[in-house]
């Protein structure tokens, strides 16, 4: 069993990986891109009947930065 984790920056939060990703884009010619934000996947392996309410708990005492980022589990 796994589960994985989507962590984002909150709107709002200032994202300078995304933006030199961004930047780093259009040097390369792609100039469609309007903006860019950068975030991290976390997967997990669980003991058999691990909860997602437990992962959420791993989420907000240490993976997430509940203050700048969100987070979404996915039970796999």
């Amino acid at each position: 069993m796994k589960a994985r984790v989507h962590v984002m920056l909150k709107d709002g939060v200032l994202d300078p990986q995304g933006e030199a990703v961004r930047h780093a884009l259009h040097g390369l010619g792609f100039e469609g891109v309007g903006g860019v934000r950068q975030g991290k996947v976390i997967e997990i392996e669980l003991a058999e009947g691990t909860t997602e309410a437990t992962v959420t708990e791993m989420c907000e005492k240490l993976l997430a930065n509940t203050v700048i980022e969100s987070y979404s589990v996915e039970m796999i």
